[in-house]
């Protein structure tokens, strides 16, 4: 369904953008255009990044790397996302540069983009030096806010148990309050909620941001996806609140790969990552009942994966069923159950 729609997306834009360049080199209507064509979304992302480069005219090219981003973040991949973003970001355009049918965004937003991903990433080390460009010194309220609220977010990654988030809760329980961070207050709560557990963020979400992804997601009719920033960041150790018996990732809980338990530590399990050690299994969910568990390897034995059930207890006492596929010989599996449309976080050996 997602590679449908996703190619839907890519047929619509095609049609609507000018065709700007008329020699040999392409545009991003060729390109997104030709992308479109492909019989799966792994397969046009890769053409896109083959042919984001041939794309003569500058603000074109800005917008298909902008464009292609946005796709990358979608799928997961977060750490080729900020890359492709913060590439976008140094090509030069104006607000008169517009490509049709794709989101006009200035540098500053792009940067800012390129940060968050770099958090979901688990990677502050590059988050921090987005932050700390030319894009602290901002004119835009907006983009202040964004800065304020990922600089937390950062801290957070650094925090290596529940004591080293007390500054950062303290600086976001302030940020709730002030008008000039409104437009990031969704995404505040929802943090304060998940370092917390304190219901009231969540009925603040529920009240005033009903329609909102931050609020869906307190009210468990949709997932956070399952990045490292919500497996790693450390909680205080009290049990999550109840998520209306659908899956939840534990995107706001550690993850299995990093238990309370192991003796490795957050930043040991980035530089695993980082040195792109065996990957064993993906991921898809974590659940507090065995039959959302069941029924969701149902579903994914349905797009023809062999998924397994693995149970973990957490120091409350809770006990946590996880959905599972093993990683195939080619080293695949992700980017195809991503493709047929699952989340998926990949556990380390």
């Amino acid at each position: 369904m997602k590679k449908r729609i996703f190619l839907s997306i890519l047929v619509t834009v095609s049609v609507i953008l000018p065709l700007s360049a008329q020699n040999n080199a392409l545009s991003a209507k060729v390109v997104i255009e030709n992308a479109a064509k492909k019989s799966s979304v792994s397969d046009s992302v890769a053409y896109l990044k083959k042919n984001v480069a041939s794309v003569s005219v500058n603000y074109e090219k800005r917008a298909v790397y902008a464009f292609l981003a946005g796709i990358l973040e979608q799928q997961g991949q977060y750490a080729e996302a900020q890359k492709t973003y913060a590439q976008a970001a140094s090509i030069q355009g104006s607000a008169e540069n517009v490509v049709v049918g794709v989101p006009n965004k200035n540098s500053e937003e792009l940067v800012i983009d390129a940060v968050r991903c770099a958090l979901c990433a688990g990677d502050y080390a590059s988050a921090d030096s987005y932050l700390n460009s030319a894009v602290r010194n901002t004119k835009d309220e907006k983009i202040k806010a964004f800065v304020k609220l990922y600089e937390q977010w950062s801290a957070l990654c650094k925090a290596k148990n529940e004591s080293d988030t007390k500054e950062a809760v303290a600086m976001l329980k302030t940020y709730a309050t002030l008008d000039s961070m409104k437009v990031v207050r969704p995404s505040i709560l929802l943090t304060l909620w998940h370092l917390t557990g304190e219901a009231q963020y969540a009925d603040n979400l529920k009240k005033n941001y009903p329609k909102s992804m931050e609020g869906a997601i307190v009210k468990g009719e949709v997932q956070t996806l399952p990045t490292p920033f919500w497996y790693f960041v450390p909680r205080n150790g009290v049990d999550l609140p109840e998520i209306a018996g659908v899956a939840s990732t534990d995107s706001t809980v550690s993850a299995s790969a990093v238990s309370p338990a192991s003796s490795s530590s957050k930043s040991e399990n980035i530089e695993k990552s980082d040195k792109a050690e065996k990957i064993i299994r993906q991921q898809l969910g974590l659940f507090r009942e065995e039959a959302n568990a069941k029924a969701l390897v149902d579903r994914v034995a349905a797009k023809g994966f062999k998924a397994e059930i693995t149970t973990e207890v957490r120091p409350s006492g809770t006990k946590y069923y996880l959905v599972v596929v093993n990683e195939n010989s080619k080293g695949t599996i992700g980017e195809e159950l991503r493709t047929a449309g699952f989340e998926c976080y990949p556990l380390f050996e």
